[in-house]
């Protein structure tokens, strides 16, 4: 496997991020700096192995070490995953995860408010 080649897996992985997440960034590296919660550990570490192995192979010394049955799994895992969600989804699940977490945070609220006036008597 050539080093254009192990590139081109990077860069494939890196547009998917940026077309079904919605992330900016220069490279696969910085955009796996902002997805960290966006990405099942696996996948986020394939993806980061991936971009590892996109590094080294600038490196023709490093190339020679880069195992290609590994960089082809984790290019497939990243893959799959990755087409499996619909474009535009990021925006949206990051929404869901915001109102969520008011929708918690009133409901806990309400049950406080509630003890503590069942705790003056006030109930």
């Amino acid at each position: 496997m050539s080093a254009i080649t192990i590139q081109q897996m990077a860069d494939r992985v890196a547009a998917l991020i940026e077309d079904r997440l919605q992330v900016q960034g220069a490279d696969l590296g910085a955009k796996l700096k902002k997805t960290r919660h966006l990405l099942p550990v696996r996948v986020r570490q394939a993806a980061e192995r991936l971009a590892a192995a996109g590094a080294a192979s600038h490196n023709p010394k490093l190339l020679a070490r880069i195992d290609e049955g590994a960089v082809a799994v984790d290019f497939d895992i990243c893959v799959r995953h990755l087409t499996a969600i619909a474009p535009g989804t990021g925006f949206l699940r990051g929404l869901v995860r915001v109102a969520l977490s008011v929708g918690l945070g009133l409901l806990v609220l309400a049950l406080l408010f509630l003890v503590f006036r069942g705790w003056q008597g006030g109930a």
